[in-house]
């Protein structure tokens, strides 16, 4: 299935409203995998990124086993892109409803995708870059995640009471995200905090571990948040605690209150 690298669309627009989308081509080979049946397979993926959305890969057809689709009844319709036509995969005795969409007939500025094939994430059971498979959604060419360590004074209240306070936090720097405090659990008061069940999973970081707090009669859930074992891109971070600052009652950095 796998074709040449040299046929990915490249389109850029905003409408009039100010949203964006573009697409442009992925040098890595990506594939999709269902039920254990690889579904797509390319060499040649469109990457779309939409304002206010997680960027998404985009299939020619012949990169896809279309004989392992059928078109699905159900419709919906984007005024950017136009109408939506969804689609099943039958992947040995297992069949997923409307794990994929396409474009029969988009608006001018999208039809170089027209027919292109894009899969619901959580509806694949693996996705590969190269060799190696990836969660969450596709990372953003553009998107950036800097950790730099800072002896800046970061203290977390909550309740009244002092619940870290630390000179050696690493500042996470990350593309259209407020700066995160990761505070080493050294200076943390770790007996004030609950492990909680939550977990959530970033392409960029990993799976996030999360811990809910209790002050006297005063709680809050999943307060703060670590990466016990983060990805290797992100190595420096593990087993810092961040905080949420809109669930504390007060985030400060050189006594400077950090917005949530």
């Amino acid at each position: 299935m796998k074709a040449s690298p040299t046929r990915s669309p490249s389109i850029s627009f905003r409408s009039a409203t100010g949203h964006g989308v573009t697409v442009e081509p992925s040098p890595k080979h990506v594939r999709v995998v269902v039920n254990g049946k690889t579904v797509a397979d390319t060499l040649c993926a469109g990457l779309m990124r939409e304002s206010g959305r997680m960027p998404i890969y985009l299939f020619a057809p012949e990169d896809v086993r279309t004989d392992l689709l059928e078109r699905s009844p159900h419709l919906t319709y984007c005024p950017h892109r136009g109408e939506v036509t969804w689609w099943t995969v039958q992947s040995g005795n297992r069949q997923v409803e409307n794990a994929a969409w396409s474009y029969d007939d988009p608006p001018p500025d999208f039809a170089a995708v027209r027919d292109w094939l894009a899969f619901d994430w959580a509806k694949a059971d693996h996705w590969f870059e190269e060799d190696e498979e990836i969660f969450g959604h596709p990372r953003d060419p553009h998107h950036r995640v800097d950790v730099r360590p800072s002896c800046r004074q970061v203290r977390v209240r909550f309740a009244g009471e002092t619940i870290a306070r630390t000179t050696r936090a690493l500042f996470l720097f990350e593309t259209g995200l407020p700066t995160r405090y990761y505070i080493p659990p050294a200076d943390v008061r770790m007996d004030m905090l609950t492990p909680s069940a939550s977990t959530t999973l970033c392409p960029y970081k990993g799976q996030a571990s999360y811990w809910s707090l209790q002050v006297g009669p005063q709680s809050a859930e999943d307060v703060a948040w670590a990466y016990l074992d983060p990805l290797p891109e992100c190595p420096r971070i593990k087993g810092h605690l961040a905080f949420y600052p809109e669930k504390v009652e007060l985030l400060e950095v050189e006594g400077e209150e950090q917005p949530g």
